[in-house]
């Protein structure tokens, strides 16, 4: 499918509201969870707690793959290749910058706060080394409209 240009995936990185992150499990299996996300100076950034999986995956292998899309049809979206690197130094307001793209900044950082009381808070930044975009609306064979 042809490309977005880059104002759509600019537009498309900002707005939509739940990314798919990708990690190597140790067995060589991925492992797959829908996260929250933010875009912030050509990264994305993704809160969560020390102990999960996805977690003791990026410290064995920080190759990770994101995907972007609206899940609407005509379909569009992008693929993201990249490097994450994880981030513990004053973590609650990088939590509640991401949270505050999903509800007012006083209930973001009561969530990020609560949170951090309840397991070791941790910031995923994934820095993109390759961008695929795809827009399902731009097909020129007409067998997608």
């Amino acid at each position: 499918m042809p490309p977005l240009t880059q104002q759509e995936v600019d537009d498309l990185l900002t707005k939509s509201q739940v990314a798919t992150l990708s990690s190597h499990n140790a067995d060589g299996t991925i492992h797959t969870t829908p996260v929250w996300f933010k875009y912030d100076g050509g990264k994305i950034l993704f809160g969560t707690q020390d102990d999960c999986r996805r977690i003791k995956n990026i410290k064995r292998n920080p190759d990770v793959t994101v995907v972007v899309d609206d899940r609407q049809w005509p379909l569009k979206g992008i693929i993201i290749y990249g490097r994450a690197e994880l981030d513990y130094d004053n973590v609650i307001p990088k939590r509640t910058a991401i949270f505050e793209k999903y509800m007012p900044k006083e209930n973001a950082s009561g969530l990020a706060q609560a949170l951090a009381k309840m397991r070791k808070p941790v910031v995923i930044r994934v820095t993109p080394s390759k961008m695929v975009s795809y827009d399902y609306a731009k097909d020129q064979t007409g067998l997608f409209k």
